[in-house]
């Protein structure tokens, strides 16, 4: 490998000129939904589009709905952009990183080759051994409400690498972090559900309409590899004495959404008005967790990058019910993934992710 030099660094958004990026995998869903967003992003200006076996390909071609850009898809990527972005299946992105390293490019990974910080984990949850493990302790968890100092001092790093978390352990901690944080968690199960497009673009029997429609199918029962990054997360936020998160998702027949349903035995009794206070600290100052007073739909937040939080002493059960619902494709995926870049790039966090959800 060649000697690093330190990145650029942040930018100055009063005079400094377009951060130039390239998404890879730009045919899929997240890749699609990436130049959505990135295309009204005033200080982006996106260099390639990149994904395996395309050349010179309109982008319409794959996402219809994006014709007025004028993008093209490419097999190649070129030289010299400033920020990558990776939309690929998993261990796929892992081989790519190390050249763009050497190109002095910032990665921001959708996919889980980044999220992991032991090694061990990937050939347990993801059936491959990392290519290189020495990087995964360079790579920060790209969850910004739960890591944004070590996302934004990456600008001075040079591997700046971003993990970009999976849709469920983004609903999910984000429900139930600062229970996490007050030592308020003896167990829980999380019961979620998803739309079919957190599935990815790929064909599956188990997908198609026909399948889908008017049904709900549990998945991943066993263990969901999605648990990894819970658990680390919920170490990491101070749950000592963890015990393994109880998982179960469950496909339902709709495009975009995430809900995740978390079932809290309490360490201890704990009132309402205690969890309003330690919500309100918590997510108070955040721009895009809204905790709220009644059970949020995935439809409240469809095509954006808020999360909705609810939380719920039940006096009944001694249970605490916490409710973490999210665009899966959005705060779940690509807005997520702009809200780390926007922090490592020094911009204003909400920088082209101030859209409105969309109306049922």
């Amino acid at each position: 490998m060649t000697e690093l030099q330190a990145p650029a660094g942040r930018r100055d958004p009063g005079g400094a000129e377009p951060i130039s990026v390239a998404i890879v995998g730009a045919t899929g869903y997240g890749g699609g939904e990436l130049l959505r967003l990135l295309e009204r992003h005033p200080w982006v200006r996106i260099a390639a589009l990149q994904a395996r076996g395309r050349e010179d390909e309109s982008i319409a071609g794959s996402h219809p709905h994006l014709a007025r850009t004028g993008h093209r898809v490419d097999d190649a990527l070129p030289a010299g952009v400033e920020a990558v972005f990776l939309a690929l299946p998993h261990g796929a992105a892992a081989g790519m990183v190390p050249a763009l390293i050497e190109q002095h490019a910032a990665i921001i990974d959708l996919g889980p080759d980044f999220r992991l910080s032991d090694p061990a984990d990937y050939p347990r949850w993801y059936g491959f051994e990392h290519p290189r493990p020495d990087l995964l302790a360079r790579a920060v968890y790209g969850l910004p409400e739960l890591h944004r100092q070590e996302i934004a001092a990456l600008a001075d790093e040079p591997v700046r690498i971003v993990g970009a978390p999976g849709c469920y352990p983004t609903a999910t901690l984000l429900a139930i972090a600062p229970l996490a944080r007050a030592g308020l968690i003896a167990d829980v199960v999380v019961d979620a559900k998803s739309g079919a497009s957190g599935a990815g673009r790929e064909a599956k029997a188990e997908l198609t309409f026909s399948e889908v429609n008017e049904s709900v199918r549990a998945y991943g029962v066993g263990g969901h590899r999605h648990v990894a990054e819970m658990e680390q997360e919920l170490r990491r936020l101070g749950w000592a004495d963890l015990q393994p998160v109880d998982f179960l998702p469950h496909l339902v027949p709709m495009t975009r959404g995430i809900l995740a349903a978390c079932h809290v035995r309490a360490s201890r009794q704990v009132s309402q008005a205690e969890l309003d206070d330690l919500y309100s600290e918590a997510y108070g100052a955040e721009p895009f967790v809204d905790v709220v007073g009644t059970a949020p739909a995935t439809k409240h937040v469809s095509g954006s990058n808020y999360c909705r939080v609810h939380v719920r002493a039940d006096e009944r059960t001694g249970r605490v019910l916490a409710i973490g619902v999210l665009d899966n494709l959005v705060k779940g995926a690509a807005g997520q993934a702009i809200q780390a870049f926007n922090i490592l790039f020094g911009l204003p966090e909400q920088t082209g992710l101030e859209q409105l959800p969309l109306s049922p």
